[in-house]
């Protein structure tokens, strides 16, 4: 079975991008759910995250996204300490479901496929390319954010020409080209490849 990773900057479309694959009956793990989940139910992430960020880090049990994400979005240190404590259990996590995954290939939804390090762990990395203007656009949008909040996020994150030079594929998501065919296309060469 092919594992193959969907990835792309803030307000690219990997999520549109992933819920068509899946459309197509392909599973795809969303690894930002999924860390989400994690930083809610293990025991051992939670006690790490409030070691490093303080008990206002949880209230009442429940993650305080609020308090975290102004801890980390303005600060690379603070985000590159989180990303080292949640990234491990969330790949840990990843392997776990792909191993049960009965399709011809499985998708893995993650911003941060190459700064983590688990696209070693997969066959191929599709990126997801969307015109600036149109990511801060979508951004805010969805996220009920400032442009500046979400400039702030994209300056954080890899550069997208790069990142999109590591990717096998790229798909784009400019409003000028239609996504579906793109989708098929490589859904296509997944299935010839895994038969």
């Amino acid at each position: 079975m092919l594992r193959i990773g969907i990835t792309g900057g803030i307000g690219s479309g990997k999520s549109t991008v992933s819920n068509i694959f899946s459309v197509l009956g392909i599973p795809v793990y969303d690894s930002d759910s999924a860390s989400k989940r994690l930083m809610e139910e293990d025991t051992e992430l939670k006690k790490k995250i409030i070691q490093s960020f303080g008990e206002e880090s949880y209230s009442k049990g429940n993650l305080n996204r609020k308090y975290l994400s102004e801890q980390v979005f303005t600060d690379q240190k603070k985000i590159e300490l989180l990303n080292s404590i949640v990234h491990p259990a969330t790949i840990k996590d990843a392997e776990e479901w792909m191993i049960k995954q009965k399709a011809p290939y499985t998708i893995k939804e993650a911003a941060l496929i190459f700064e983590s390090g688990s696209n070693k762990l997969l066959d191929l990395v599709i990126g997801v390319s969307s015109p600036l203007p149109l990511r801060i656009e979508r951004t805010i949008q969805r996220g009920n954010i400032s442009e500046a909040q979400v400039k702030a996020r994209i300056k954080l994150q890899m550069n997208e020409e790069e990142k999109m030079r590591l990717c096998n594929y790229v798909i784009f998501n400019d409003e000028q080209q239609m996504l579906i065919p793109q989708i098929l296309l490589l859904h296509e060469i997944f299935l010839k490849q895994n038969s």
